[in-house]
Order: C-alpha cells, then structure tokens, then sequence
C-alpha cells in the first residue's frame, strides 16, 4: 500500500525534495537537542502534516530532541533505514508492517498517526455497490494487497470476486478511473478519491472499514528494537511531540496547509485543503494504539490474505510509550 500512495504523491505533487526540515536551535540555552531521524513513507502530503508542524512550531526541541525529516528514495524505504539504523523513526503502512515482519525485520510500531483505514475501492459513479463489479474490469498496482482488498470488500457485499476481469494498471488509478478505463480500482479515499472529487469525478469509495475490516490504526510510527531499547527514552519524546503536532494540525489547518504545500512544492493548495480536511477526522489523538482493536486487525489481515500468519501484536506493537 506504501507503494501505492508514493506514486499517488508524485502525482499529486512536485517531486522536489526537501532538505532535512528541523528549525534551527536559535536560544538554546540548555543541552544541545538530541537529534532523531525520521523517514517519511512518501513525498509530502497532508497526512503527514502533523510531522511538519511539530519541527517548525519547535515541539521536538521543547522535549530535549530535534526531529531530522527523511525523505524517501525511489521507494519507500523506511523498514530497511530503521532496521540498519539511519533513522530512528519511520512512518509506514500497517499492512507494510505486517509483510516486514514476516519476512524476518523486527522493527515494532510505537504509535499510531493516522488511526482509521484509508484503503477503498473507487468506483466510477455508475457502480452502486461492490457486487455491481461482477463481470467488469478493476485495475490493479500489482501489489499483492490489492487482489486481497477487492476480494475482501466484494466478498462482505455477497458478491464473487472471481468473475472480476483484473488488469494491472501500475498506480495510475486517478488517470485509469478519469478516463473511464476501469470500472473500479482499489486506492485511497483520502488521496486519489479526493483528487478525483477536486477533478470533476466523484467517484464512489467503498471504504474497507464498511465492509468487514476492523477499524485498524492506517499509518504507523515505527522503530527498531535495537533503537527502542536503546533510545527509549527519545522514542518516547519523539511520539510527544508528534502528538502536540497533530493536535497544532487540528487547531490551525491553514498553516498546516501552508507548511505541507510548501514542503511539497505544491501550487495548488485548494487539493492539499481538501485532502486535510478528509484525514483529520482519522488522525489518532495522542497517537494512540488499541490493543483490542489491533488483535481483531491481525486475525483480519491473515484471514483476507495479506500475510500468510496472523502477526504477533504483542511483538509487532509497544503499547507503553502512548497513553491507552
């Protein structure tokens, strides 16, 4: 899913990159701030926002460190900087998560920033519910997630995914739908779906949560066990001030807004405002995890065909560094 919304990103927005984004210590009486390094899942956009407002409000530096923002490569590549140790932070996908760890990288989720699924499948105004995509055609990435969504979604609507003609579209789903060329593609309601609204196309959005998927936690804050264990205590401040950032995002939007157009290089601020306002309702106060919840998610993302095992939450997630 990663994959798909750092091309959804490149579409959306300039891919001019930024340098590291931490304000400056100007006045710094005390210690120097420890520095941690965060690496973004995808070129910047406004789920995100939260990140940005905590370096340039100096939220990190007011808990004894200073956040170093990442940019990703040509991929994302968040698992591996954590795992080798070149960042202490990353954002990633929940379900990026549970593939990582099952092919062996121990790296624990110790927050959440957007706390609600994003995943749908969009469908062009005509298809009233999943099971009217019987016998048509639904673009696919190619990412092994995509299949299982569609056929989790059209299975909770009564519906056999088996008679669906897939073709691989890459992650050109705003184009693909734009030009009718597919009746459905699995993608995001908050990214491509709001694009497709600020274009002319209100596409439908079958949401995954409204149709058998629990109410999982999208994107995480993960680490390393080896950093966890041995920065704990910076990890902890990290998430702090992330949390004062989502909760400056919600109290001034506008300079949010500003603050991720900029970072992106975006002329048009009108989609970064329409895209915030969309995620804000589904940013995880405090950034929060649900253990129950999470639990549910789990047995979910085996049972849909994901991964091939459950994961182990109580080794892929600490639940002691934010408030339950």
């Amino acid at each position: 899913m990663i994959a798909r919304l750092l091309a959804t990103a490149a579409v959306l927005v300039s891919l001019i990159a930024i340098a590291g984004c931490g304000g400056d210590d100007r006045g710094a009486g005390g210690p120097k701030p420890r520095e941690v390094t965060l690496a973004l899942d995808f070129t910047p956009n406004p789920v995100q926002a939260p990140v940005f407002t905590a370096v340039r409000e100096g939220l990190d530096r007011r808990r004894g460190i200073r956040l170093r923002i990442r940019q990703p490569g040509q991929g994302p590549d968040g698992v591996k900087l954590v795992a080798s140790g070149r960042a202490q932070l990353a954002l990633l996908d929940i379900h990026d998560l549970a593939l990582a760890r099952e092919k062996g990288a121990d790296v624990v989720a110790v927050g959440a920033l957007v706390g609600r699924p994003l995943a749908a499948l969009l469908a062009q105004p005509g298809i009233g519910r999943p099971r009217d995509l019987e016998h048509r055609t639904v673009g696919v990435s190619g990412l092994p997630s995509d299949p299982a969504f569609l056929k989790a979604i059209m299975q909770a609507d009564g519906a056999d995914a088996g008679t669906v003609r897939q073709v691989t579209i890459g992650f050109s789903a705003v184009q693909r739908l734009l030009t009718r060329r597919v009746d459905a593609v699995p993608a995001f309601w908050n990214a491509e779906g709001i694009a497709l609204r600020e274009r002319g196309r209100p596409v439908k959005a079958f949401k995954v949560e409204d149709y058998g998927a629990p109410p999982y936690p999208e994107v995480l804050v993960i680490t390393s066990r080896e950093t966890l264990a041995a920065r704990r205590n910076d990890i902890r401040a990290a998430i702090a001030a992330l949390a004062a950032g989502l909760e400056d995002t919600l109290s001034h939007p506008e300079l949010a807004v500003a603050r991720v157009a900029d970072a992106a290089a975006a002329a048009d601020r009108d989609l970064v405002r329409a895209q915030l306002r969309a995620v804000a309702p589904t940013y995880a106060r405090g950034l929060r995890l649900n253990r129950a919840v999470l639990e549910r998610w789990a047995v979910w993302e085996a049972k849909v065909g994901i991964v091939k095992r459950r994961p182990d939450v109580a080794r892929a997630f600490d639940f002691d560094l934010v408030p339950s």
